[in-house]
């Protein structure tokens, strides 16, 4: 598929969808004293709605595919916004942001509570005095579907023909969390069929345990915001801490 990175199509089916959090990040952005940092940015669900609202963002990501598409999605749009390849886990020294957001359970699949701090103190070290860190994190127990539930919809999209529908096929409990099996399809414009498996882990954590790992790096706790589950979308919720 010439010009399509599917690694790009299938961010954007599972998760370009989800638009629950996108007025609070506004409201925060709208607060905040310096640019903002959004981790994990991805094709620029987050960053995008924050630049079309005229604020300074950066994105980083460590999928320079994802970026790529981010920034040709921005020069579409006349929007200025900066890109920053790298892991999340190794923010290197540089100028301040006003704001640090990490969107959509960003900090349960970095890799437990070592990779956490490894983010915690890279945000620390990163925060202009008094700038404020904000995270989204879900209770896996409602991810977990009961016996008799209906099985989900798939997520659905198409690009030049293409068919990309993503279904989760298996939501389990695992040791320190869970592990959701999602089933990828594609079908071409002739109509042939092409699949594969993709399983994602997320941590169990909760808030007073982020709360706790972000003292350690010297972010004090300051508030928490609900984000409301929808019929796609598991809810979360979103702690802030300050330098």
């Amino acid at each position: 598929m010439v010009g399509v990175n599917d690694a790009v199509i299938w961010h954007d089916v599972e998760c370009g969808g989800y638009g629950s959090d996108l007025p609070l990040w506004r409201r925060m952005a709208r607060k905040t004293d310096g640019p903002v940092l959004d981790l994990g940015a991805g094709t620029g669900r987050v960053t995008l709605d924050l630049a079309r609202h005229g604020h300074d963002v950066t994105a980083l990501d460590a999928d320079e595919d994802l970026l790529g598409e981010l920034e040709r999605r921005a020069g579409e749009e006349g929007l200025t916004v900066s890109c920053l390849p790298g892991d999340a886990r190794a923010l290197t020294a540089g100028d301040p942001f006003g704001l640090i957001i990490a969107p959509m359970q960003l900090l349960q699949i970095v890799g437990g509570a070592s990779g956490r701090a490894e983010l915690l103190a890279g945000v620390a070290a990163r925060l202009s005095p008094g700038g404020s860190f904000a995270a989204a994190i879900s209770d896996l127990d409602e991810a977990v579907p009961a016996e008799d539930a209906e099985p989900p919809l798939p997520d659905v999209g198409e690009r030049r023909g293409w068919i990309y529908s993503s279904r989760a096929l298996d939501v389990r409990t695992e040791p320190g969390g869970i592990a959701v099996e999602w089933l990828r399809q594609k079908v071409s414009p002739a109509g042939e069929l092409t699949e594969v498996r993709h399983t994602q882990r997320l941590d169990s954590l909760s808030p007073d345990e982020l709360e706790r790992e972000a003292g350690a790096q010297g972010l004090l706790a300051a508030a928490r915001h609900a984000v409301g589950q929808t019929t796609a979308y598991i809810g979360s919720t979103v702690v802030v801490c300050r330098r």
